[in-house]
């Protein structure tokens, strides 16, 4: 009875994987089987050259090991197969994404019109001539006003400076309360 919980291949793929993976246990099985019966070879070889018969123990224990050689060279080809398999279809599966992934741009593509872009480019280079155009006038501007120089260093005060009476009795008391608002502020 097989095993309820198995998958059931479904492509041509998934039955070959499937029938690799049951020849490399069947042939895994039929290595150990050949380690057994190699392992009771050499003791029917120790036998034999006990009983003084090299050849026919040599020969036995050739044939076993030969047959262990030929099964293990299968299980490479399957193992091999079975990357082979693996890697084909790890890029099927990127050659989908880029061919997905090329569909995508060539729909965003369609929605764009290389006239309508080339009418955007050219609105936006006419408003920065326009907006350097401004800007030049306004820099004229700023050089026909004869404003001064901003100073660099602060002034210094001397004593004699600092004692400049705020108050004189030629000021109205209005201009003095101006004043103090001004300072308090």
């Amino acid at each position: 009875m097989g095993n309820v919980f198995v998958k059931k291949p479904k492509g041509n793929v998934d039955r070959a994987i499937l029938a690799l993976k049951t020849q490399r246990r069947k042939l895994a099985k039929y290595k150990k089987k050949l380690d057994a019966a190699i392992e009771a070879e050499k003791q029917a070889a120790r036998d034999l050259i006990r009983e003084k018969k090299k050849d026919r123990a040599l020969l036995a224990l050739k044939k076993k090991k030969e047959t262990r050689r030929i099964v293990e060279a299968w299980l490479v080809n399957v193992e091999q197969q079975l990357a082979d398999i693996e890697l084909a279809s790890k890029q099927k599966a990127v050659f989908e994404s880029l061919k997905a992934g090329n569909d995508a741009m060539k729909a965003i593509q369609s929605e764009i019109n290389i006239e309508v872009v080339q009418k955007l480019m050219d609105e936006t280079a006419e408003a920065k001539a326009y907006q350097d155009e401004i800007h030049a006038i306004l820099g004229e501007i700023d050089e026909k006003l004869d404003l001064p120089d901003v100073p660099t260093k602060a002034p210094v005060i001397s004593d004699a400076d600092a004692e400049v009476p705020i108050k004189t009795k030629v000021m109205e008391e209005g201009t003095i309360r101006s004043l103090n608002n001004i300072v308090n502020a």
